[in-house]
């Protein structure tokens, strides 16, 4: 299995996404693929001025942007919110 399905929670824009994220990418790129979905899922509504952080919605802790998804508790089902 080369993805993990998780609810992505953006507080911004008021809205949640179930998303399918590769396991084999770096935390900083997949920001950037979650950016680029939510904007385009939102038709432009959604763009943030700043880079947003990753975090875990149950315990807040962020995910440091050098790390694979893999290296991270992130797994099928995890709540992750974008900020």
């Amino acid at each position: 299995m080369n993805e993990v399905l998780v609810k992505l929670y953006v507080p911004m824009i008021n809205e949640q996404y179930d998303i399918w994220i590769p396991l084999d990418k770096k935390i900083h790129t997949i920001i950037r693929l979650l950016v680029k979905s939510v904007n385009e899922l939102t038709k432009g509504y959604y763009a943030p001025s700043k880079t947003p952080h990753l975090y875990d919605r149950i315990t807040a802790k962020p995910f440091s942007i050098n790390a694979k998804v893999i290296e991270t508790e992130i797994r099928n089902g995890t709540e992750l919110i974008m900020i």
